[in-house]
């Protein structure tokens, strides 16, 4: 309920939609790393994410790449 409910108001207000945004974010280049404690916390297996995915790290290993990038997002 609450993924449709924020689905129908991105899509009122104009904002892309995540399919929309992660497309550009791959036609951008932008490095698509996934959080292993999430990874390992919801039991997900590495062939389930999007082949974008290059990498699967924690926090503390995410930090010094962070440092060193223009800009970083970690969710």
């Amino acid at each position: 309920m609450a993924t449709a409910m924020m689905e129908q108001i991105t899509k009122s207000k104009g904002v892309a939609s995540i399919a929309e945004l992660r497309e550009m974010s791959v036609e951008a280049g932008v490095n698509m790393v996934a959080c292993q404690m999430t990874v390992d916390l919801f039991n997900y297996a590495q062939d389930e994410f999007i082949d974008e995915v290059s990498e699967w790290v924690g926090a503390a290993s995410f930090l010094p790449k962070a440092a060193k990038a223009d800009v970083s997002l970690f969710i």
